[in-house]
């Protein structure tokens, strides 16, 4: 157990030394805010240490292993698979947000940031000079940090076309156990810089999705490419999932698409439904303002108060594309195309989320409760197109026999996909359940719009149902050969892996990691 009056630690006065007494955090509140994730909490550090260079994140990760003590990186705080939350009490928290410098080299088309950067912040610096990076973040990036989607794995924005944000990737810096930094890519090499990734075999993917468990990410470089200037969106709905996840795949297979996304019943609907008039007026003027001209954006608003919140009540399902062109005819083009292949399996209706979605792409972290103030959780499979079908049945078997349970309890499920790149199927169901709020919303989320919500009492029956359903749906996706992002220590890494991979696996974790002190517990090593 972590001591009550944490600052009595032998620890904390060298960590204060390091980064100043204002960025170690030992007041019980604080550690117990930063011991949560969306979902759950786990130990209590130690402390909580902010570095605000790179060089003080490696005295402090130093520092702390050679005291035996473990250390567990966090970025902005958005995930839900207890990546960032301590296995035991004996650790430090490094908060990175201060880590937030941005080295722009645009004449040689990269960009290096250090971890504690957000998505969001990158991405309007980078659009001053009409760049981007081909994935530029999660619909959380507000919040989310380039160094926890790097350590952690992340889809959405861009990665229709261009994968996951690990493949935006060029170098990295890490700061290992010892407290030393390692170079990866042609930073690596003699009188090297951070342009290219690939110079003999290539480190950088050691770091990329291993959560913190081998290295703690200091810098980060990406590559960059120009935005292009048109941005044109179509939406379908689907009687059917089986309808919906065959056009995605078809689009996805055209590989022209650069966002989708697709949702359930329950998902459409909360979407729909989540936002008051002070965000709906918001939303609007966004996608006004994200219009070529005054004649476009006056034609999508029109189009948007016609559609109202109806257009899909139709429809099971949805499922929203976006494409990016040189100019409109390009664009234009590329729709045809998305229209073509998906058609046969849905009905074209009114592109109004997409276009909300494009023009405020980095939405507030208002969906980490339901829309009436539930709990909320997703888990996820990335699978190949064709066990899509496969994973679904299954899943459906598992609802059917809960539901008794979970009608008793007020749980509800619901779904959102995407397709990533043109081979895989991102499938994540989220789970909604009436219970207490904690720690980590009250601090995430704005009182006013907290107020709006209805609270609820402690709900342990129901916490359990949704973790007994988290098990059973990890393991369907086991047994269908999904794989996850953001791993943490939640998903099955090691178990079933193959042995040899395996054994090199804990064979590398032992040489940068001789005691285990890096984020302990971590892909399960």
């Amino acid at each position: 157990m972590a001591p009550k009056d944490a600052a009595s630690h032998p620890l904390i006065e060298r960590l204060v030394q390091a980064v100043g007494g204002e960025h170690v955090l030992t007041d019980e509140a604080d550690r117990s805010f930063y011991a949560h994730d969306v979902y759950r909490q786990m130990a209590v550090p130690l402390a909580v240490v902010r570095p605000g260079t790179v060089e003080e994140l490696a005295n402090v990760v130093g520092t702390a292993t050679s005291q035996g003590v473990a250390v567990v990186p966090r970025g902005g705080g958005a995930s839900y698979s207890d990546g960032y939350l301590a296995a035991t009490a004996q650790s430090i928290l490094i908060d990175t947000t201060r880590l937030n410098r941005i080295d722009l080299h645009a004449d040689d088309m990269y960009v290096t940031v250090e971890a504690g950067v957000t998505w969001a912040e990158l991405y309007e610096t980078l659009g001053k000079y009409g760049l981007r990076t081909p994935f530029w973040g999660p619909f959380s990036g507000l919040r989310a940090t380039i160094g926890g989607s790097i350590s952690q794995g992340s889809v959405s924005l861009g990665s229709g076309l261009h994968g996951p944000s690990a493949d935006s990737v060029l170098a990295l810096e890490v700061v290992l156990a010892d407290g030393t930094i390692l170079k990866t890519g042609a930073a690596a090499a003699a009188n090297g810089t951070p342009f290219f990734r690939h110079y003999g075999p290539d480190l950088s993917a050691l770091f990329t999705g291993d959560t913190g468990a081998m290295a703690v990410k200091a810098r980060i470089t990406l590559r960059l490419i120009r935005a292009l200037p048109v941005v044109m969106s179509v939406s379908f709905g689907f009687t059917t999932f089986e309808g919906m996840a065959r056009g995605m795949a078809a689009a996805a297979r055209e590989g022209i698409v650069a966002d989708n996304f697709g949702l359930n019943p329950r998902l459409q609907k909360a979407w729909l439904g989540r936002s008051n008039m002070k965000q709906s007026t918001s939303a609007a003027l966004a996608v006004f303002k994200n219009s070529r001209n005054p004649v476009e954006g006056t034609i999508k608003l029109i189009r948007m108060a016609l559609a109202g919140k109806s257009f899909l009540n139709k429809s099971e399902y949805s499922a929203h594309f976006i494409v990016e062109g040189v100019d409109a005819a390009h664009a234009r083009s590329l729709l045809a195309v998305v229209r073509r292949v998906v058609e046969p399996h849905g009905m074209e209706v009114p592109n109004t989320i997409p276009d909300v979605v494009r023009a405020t792409p980095f939405m507030p972290l208002y969906p980490i409760m339901g829309p009436t103030g539930e709990r909320w959780v997703p888990l996820h499979g990335i699978l190949p197109f064709s066990k899509v079908d496969a994973f679904h049945a299954r899943l459906g078997i598992i609802q059917e026999a809960y539901a008794a349970r979970m009608n008793a309890l007020k749980i509800h499920v619901a779904a959102m996909f995407t397709t990533i790149g043109t081979t895989g199927f991102l499938y994540e169901p989220v789970f909604y359940w009436q219970d207490a709020r904690h720690l980590y919303h009250s601090r995430y989320l704005p009182q006013e719009y907290l107020d709006q919500l209805p609270t609820y009492p402690e709900n342990p029956e129901a916490r359990a149902v949704v973790e007994e359903m988290r098990v059973a749906i990890r393991s369907a996706f086991a047994d269908c050969g999904a794989v996850h992002l953001q791993v943490g220590k939640s998903y099955p890494y090691m178990a079933g892996r193959d042995p040899r991979n395996g054994e090199m696996l804990r064979s590398l974790k032992g040489v940068l990691d001789p005691r285990g002190l890096m984020n302990p517990g971590s892909l399960g090593l």
